[in-house]
This record gives structure tokens, sequence and C-alpha cells, in this order.
């Protein structure tokens, strides 16, 4: 018996109406505008994170000891 592997996943993006998101347009603008916002957020936390991680002082390594 073969095995017929499916190369594509999610939903058959094909025929005249391939270019159309399924749904309500204004819902899916909503959930659009909503996730840019989430995304923004979470680029302006890094961008945080990165300014503070260059700002905070470099402190020495502490010495590691070798135990047998």
């Amino acid at each position: 018996m073969k095995h017929r592997s499916h190369r594509h996943c999610g939903p058959h993006r094909g025929g005249p109406h391939r270019d159309r998101l399924p749904g309500d347009r204004t819902e899916w603008l909503a959930r659009l505008e909503e996730h840019q916002r989430d995304l923004e957020q979470r680029t302006a936390d890094v961008a945080d994170l990165i300014r503070r991680l260059r700002d905070e002082p470099t402190t020495p390594a502490e010495p590691t000891t070798a135990t047998a």
C-alpha cells in the first residue's frame, strides 16, 4: 500500500476566490490590527530590554571552580 504525503497544510487556496480571506472582512481587519498592536508592543519590549542590557555596567564573570 502506497502512502501519499500531503505537501500543503491548511485550507486549499486555489480557484477563483483564492485572493479572498475566509470570513468577514471587518473581523479580519480588527484581528489583524490587534495582532499588529501586539507585535509593536513586543518589539518595544525587546528594544527596551536591549537598551537596558547595553546600558548596564558590565561585571567581570564570576570565577568557576572546577571540582573533580
